[in-house]
């Protein structure tokens, strides 16, 4: 029997690009329109809830279009898989297109649907902290979320149970580490609201320590875990 309609028509590359596209649409507009929401009506919503929005988006989008792309929704998490040979590298580029392009179109959501406070949502770190710190905060977030992302695909789903992992070790990092580094473990995340809003000024922590994390965790997976196993193999 012939697949019908248009998802029958597209390539494997093709669905994990929209696959990609679409998720990470979904992440960005939970991810900053709920601190757009919380600003908007004066921290009525509270820090749970914009720790929660997020979570359950990713969640949800793990469960989504993990068998499709395997759910990155993150420039750090696709490094991440590159290294561990999760990700070949000629899907590199279209996973980055994908990632970049949905988290634009989300900040663009927000912009026009749900409001333009706080900067559209924008990361921002507490620099009442040393630089120093707020730096290796933002290295162990997203480590955390990389190890977590790592067992989940390697007990291949954690029992079912992987899309809620992953969400729930982002919305932990988020209660617990974002009054520090403003918490983004994902580098698309904090480059949409940016660019669209205008403030780029610590878009910088975010493209350097969310792949430090990511690299950090996947190398020391690919040293202990896919190394092994190839030395079994040979």
């Amino acid at each position: 029997m012939q697949n019908s309609g248009i998802a029958g028509k597209l390539t494997s590359n093709q669905k994990r690009f929209f696959a990609e596209l679409a998720g990470t649409f979904v992440v960005v507009v939970c991810a900053t329109g709920s601190v757009v929401l919380d600003a908007k009506y004066a921290d009525t919503f509270g820090l749970w809830f914009v720790a929660l929005a997020p979570a359950i988006a990713v969640a949800l989008m793990v469960y989504a279009f993990g068998k499709i792309s395997m759910s990155h929704f993150n420039p750090a998490v696709t490094i991440g898989f590159l290294i561990t040979k999760h990700t070949p590298k000629n899907s590199l580029p279209l996973y980055f297109m994908a990632e970049i392009i949905g988290a634009l179109l989300g900040s663009l959501f927000v912009k026009y649907i749900v409001g333009t406070e706080a900067n559209l949502g924008v990361n921002a770190p507490n620099y009442n902290f040393p630089i120093l710190l707020i730096v290796c905060v933002e290295i162990l977030a997203t480590a955390l979320l990389m190890a977590i992302i790592l067992t989940v695909v390697h007990t291949k789903g954690l029992r079912g149970f992987g899309g809620m992992a992953i969400g729930i070790m982002i919305g932990l990092d988020i209660f617990f580490l974002g009054s520090i580094s403003g918490a983004s473990m994902n580098p698309a995340r904090s480059l949409a609201p940016a660019i669209v809003s205008g403030y780029l000024n610590d878009l910088w922590l975010y493209w350097t320590a969310t792949f430090i994390g990511s690299i950090i965790v996947a190398s020391i997976y690919r040293i202990k875990i896919v190394n092994k196993y190839l030395k079994i193999g040979s």
